[in-house]
This record gives structure tokens, sequence and C-alpha cells, in this order.
């Protein structure tokens, strides 16, 4: 992962008066580049849309096993009914509730969820029987509560029962997609380009997406729910480097820590179709095509000038300049002249030989090594926490849909709470008060009454508005605790242990079905103990990046800063316009 999407080091940057660089960034006005980011951000919505599209994909409504004919009567306790569809509002949550139901052949029946009885008696319909009975399996399907939803993939492939752990993998396996496809995609755009990977995977996303709608059994349509997870992860990856590639310093934080916020409208968007769509596959397609128009435009998006100039393709980076100047209503520059400047300026005109890291370096000494483990802990609990809220929304009782809807609504004031606090407080205290937080939230949400529906639901906002805050800070704080030679390698191992979290926590999830409140007394502990552990890490408010292992082991011991800017230091300002702090730094935090 250390090379993953590595933005490449324009030696422009570093001009003796320090000043050369605003022609790739700063001098240009921004006009271009706002167009150029809200393009992009308009597609992280469609990725927050497919990462949590499952919610209500993988529904499982009441059910019951079918009997192997049709239906006369229909009985359920002390009510009788000629349909079964005028039970389904009686039935208990929790409880193993039975039909008894006649045939038109005379036979008579016991239904429950996962099993059938045949009665030798067929002389009087009772509900309650103490004679001989036949157990048999549930070979005639199931019959499904519709009042909800009129299909989800659980009640088009009958995943429920014995085949219930088919419909708990669909997530899981998804977020292996998004892995795996960050990982090759990542890869294929310091290669390709990042434009090309930018519009391969929105494609694919489009493409895949639509094709889940179509698929005909089970594998088919996880098959093509794979695919569309390796397309949603590429292009979330790419999609943070091309943005950072192309915005300075002074927005470069808060423009990547905001693409988090459309990938929450993202959410926003999947409970709104979710209340409109109730068919499985017409919500798939509906979702799928969401950001169409941003296919209609993406062709407008340049190469980025850094790996143009690092392919030697200065001609396609000259007229990239052009385009941003008139776009921008500024004048151009020679981008010839400037290398040429740089390359015979005091950097020399030879490459520096880099030397290549391993994980190992991680471990570097004690304190590394343990602040390595500390920060990798944090990761999986920020991924955990924040597909478990969001996940587990449908449970909280209530209107599902609204639920799902104030989940992702309450993101965007976490991300500027972050942008806003993290200058002034700190980056380490915020990101331990959120966590903590987290914590004490899921111990709120246990003592509270089941019935309680609006309290639930409001403590699960505040606790998604704090997992949510460490969960945009991590990245950032993360990249500002390691030394330049292993900056990626950091960011981007936390990124796979992050993934590693949002693998878990639809499995943590389901264990609401052993005991409801276990996936909040799960995430409670084991944000509490990051929580901890967070306040032992050093704060970087105010200090420049460190360029080597002894910086960064300085930070210990160095005493905080009130400024919310790095410290303007020689090293400090190369390296901050030399390192576009990875993708990984970014991309793979959802």
């Amino acid at each position: 992962m250390s090379r993953l999407l590595r933005p490449t080091s324009l030696r422009t940057t570093e001009l003796k008066d320090g000043q050369k660089h605003v022609a790739l960034r700063g001098s240009i006005r921004t006009r271009y580049q706002i167009f150029l980011y809200f393009i992009c951000a308009f597609q992280n919505i469609s990725c927050g849309i497919h990462y949590l599209a499952s919610v209500f994909l993988t529904v499982s409504p009441r059910h019951i096993c079918r009997p192997p004919g049709n239906m006369s009567q229909v009985l359920f306790r002390n009510i009788s009914s000629w349909r079964s569809e005028d039970i389904w509002t009686l039935f208990s949550t929790g409880h193993e509730d039975r039909l008894v139901v006649q045939l038109q052949d005379g036979d008579i029946w016991e239904l429950t969820k996962c099993h059938r009885f045949w009665r030798d008696n067929k002389s009087s319909l009772n509900y309650d029987y103490t004679g001989h009975k036949t157990s048999f399996p549930c070979s005639d399907g199931y019959m499904y509560d519709k009042s909800k939803w009129n299909s989800t993939v659980v009640t088009e492939w009958d995943l429920v029962c014995n085949r219930e752990w088919f419909a708990r993998l669909i997530q899981p396996i998804f977020m292996l997609g998004v892995l795996l496809g960050a990982v090759i995609f990542g890869y294929l755009s310091d290669r390709i380009g990042r434009r090309l990977v930018l519009w391969s995977t929105s494609l694919g996303m489009i493409f895949f997406g639509v094709a889940a709608g179509f698929t005909f059994d089970y594998y088919s349509f996880m098959a093509a729910r794979f695919l569309l997870a390796m397309a949603a992860g590429g292009y979330l990856v790419v999609v943070f480097v091309y943005v950072t590639e192309f915005i300075g310093l002074k927005s470069r934080t808060w423009a990547s820590i905001h693409m988090h916020s459309f990938f929450a409208i993202g959410a926003m968007v999947v409970a709104l179709t979710g209340y409109l769509v109730r068919t499985w596959w017409i919500y798939q397609i509906v979702l799928s095509t969401m950001t169409v128009p941003f296919v209609l435009c993406c062709w407008m998006l340049p190469e980025t000038l850094f790996w143009l100039v690092s392919e030697g393709r200065y001609e396609e980076a000259q007229q990239v300049v052009d385009t941003i100047a008139k776009w921008n209503g500024t004048s151009s520059c020679k981008l010839a002249e400037l290398l040429s400047l740089d390359l015979n300026g005091p950097v020399g005109n030879k490459p520096t030989e880099v030397k290549k890291h391993n994980l190992l370096d991680l471990f570097y000494d004690w304190n590394i090594g343990t602040r390595t483990l500390t920060l990798w802990l944090i990761w999986f609990t920020g991924s955990l926490g924040f597909y478990s809220f969001s996940l587990n929304s449908v449970n909280l009782g209530g209107n599902e849909y609204l639920n799902l809807f104030l989940m992702g609504a309450v993101e965007i004031p976490a991300y500027v709470f972050v942008c806003v606090g993290m200058n002034s407080l700190g980056r380490r205290n915020i990101l331990a008060f959120s966590l903590i937080s987290t914590a004490l939230i899921c111990g709120v949400i246990m003592v509270i009454p089941n019935d309680y529906h609006i309290w639930s639901v409001g403590a699960t906002m505040a606790g998604k508005f704090a997992i949510g805050a460490a969960f945009g800070l991590i990245y950032l704080y993360t990249a500002e605790l390691y030394p330049t030679l292993v900056r990626s390698l950091a960011v981007g191992s936390g990124s796979m242990v992050c993934r590693v979290g949002s693998i878990v926590a639809p499995l943590c999830v389901s264990l609401s079905s052993v005991w409801i409140f276990m996936p909040q007394l799960l995430l409670g502990i084991v944000a509490f103990v990051s929580g901890v552990l967070t306040l032992m890490l050093p704060e970087t408010l105010g200090k420049p990046l460190a360029t080597t292992w002894e910086e960064a082991a300085k930070l210990d011991a160095a005493k905080d800063s009130s400024s919310g800017e790095l410290l303007p230091t020689a090293n400090s300002t190369a390296l901050e316009e030399r390192e576009v702090i990875h993708s990984e730094d970014a991309g793979l935090s959802e």
C-alpha cells in the first residue's frame, strides 16, 4: 500500500523563492478547481449509495413456512381468517408465533418460521392441539409479510432459516470487494492516470449496479455486487487524490474532509429511495442510475498536472495549465520554464533514490510501534462504529427510512465540527473526545427502553455524530504522526484495518439476534479503549510535519502549540508542497 496513489512530487514546488508553485495551484484563481471538485464530489454520492444500499436490500420481513397446498381457512390464536395476509399485524416481535391452516383437501398444518407440522387428526380446527403431528421441512418456500416491502433479496431467494447466513454475507462480501478495488485501482491510477480510472470506475458503478438488479439468482447477484464494490472502492480512493492534486494547501483539509459529506448525502438518498421504491430490483436500478449526470460530464475532467509531469508529458500538462487559466480568467504560465529553472536549481538534476519501506518500518522502535497499534485500533473502531450505526438504524423502531436519513444527515455537522475544532482544540483532543463520547452514548442507548423509539434514534444520532467526527479526522491525524518516508505506508495500513472494521460491522449488527444491545456493548467497549489510548498519543497541532524518525519521536516530548497552523519551518514548507497527503489518507476512510 505504500505506493498506492502517491501524488507525484513536482520539483517546481521547491524553488528558492517559494512562489513558483503557484503556477500549478496557488496563483490561478480557483473557479475551475471548484468546478472539478463538485463534479467529483457529486459522484461520491454514488459511493455512499452503494455502500449502504444493502440496508433495505437485505431486510428480512416476518415470514412463515408455506403449506403444501391452497389454504381454505387460517387460525391464529382465537382469530380466524380466510387469508394469511390479515394475520401479520397480530404477530409479536421476538416471539415464535404459529399459524394453524386448513387446506382445501382438509389437511390441517401448523406453520412456524422455519418448520411445519402435519396433524393426524383432521376432524377439528383448533389452535391448541395435543395429538400426534409430523414435522416437515419448508420445502415449498415461505410466505412473507408484504405490508412494508414488496420484495427484498431475502424474499426473492428465501434467505431465511438455514439460509439466513447467505443474507448476512451480502454486506461483508461487498466490503471485501471495496478493499480489493481500492488496492487494484489505486495501483492502476499511478500507471495509467487518475482520469482514466475515474472514468472506468464511474461507468463500472452504473453498469454493475444496474446488472445487479437484473440478476437471476443469489450467486450472480453477489458477483455483480462484488464487481460494483470494486468499482466504488476504486473511485473513492482515486477521487481523493485527484481532488487533492488540484486544490491548494489553504483549502486542502476542508475539501478532503467534506468529500465525506457527499458520501453522507448518498445515505440520505438511499433512505428516500427505499421509502419510495419497495421492490428490491427496481430500488437497485434507481440507485445505480442516480449519478448518470456525472458520466455525461466526466469527459471534461483533465488529467492532473502532477501525474502528467511525472510521466514526462509536458505538452499535455501545459494544455491543462492553459485550460485552467482560461477558465479562471487569468494569464497562463510556461510550465517548461518553471521546470527548467527547477532542474538547474540547487535540488539538482538527478532524482533522489528512494528506499522502499515495508510494514515493519511502522514498528521502528517501541514508541512508534505502540503508536501504530493504537492508530490501527482507532481506524478499526471508526469504521466499525460508522457502519454499525448506519446498518442498525432499521432496527431502532419507528420509521426505518427516517432513521437512516437522519444517520446520514448528522454526519455533515460532524465534519464541520472536526474542521473547526481540530485547529483550535487539537487533533488528539477532538479524536479522544469523539471516541469516548461514542462509548458513553452506546451505554446510554443500552438503558433506553425498547418502546422509547424517539430517544433511541436521538441517542444513535449523537453516537453517529461522534464516531463520524473521529472517522473524518483519523486520516489526517495519522498522516501527521509519521515521517515522510513512511507516511503513505502508515495511512495505507490504517486504511486496510479500517476496511476490516467495515467487514466486521454487519456481522456485529447481526449479533442483535443474540441480545438486542450486543452491537452497542461491543462498540462501546472498543470505542472507550480507543479513546483512552488516544490520550497517550502526541498532539500534532501547530507542529511541522516530521521528515525523519527523530522528528517523529520528538512529537511526544514537544510542547503543544496553540497555533492552528503548522510552524513555518523550511522543512515543513517544502514538505507540505511535496506531500499531497496521499489517497489512502482520505480515500479509504469511508
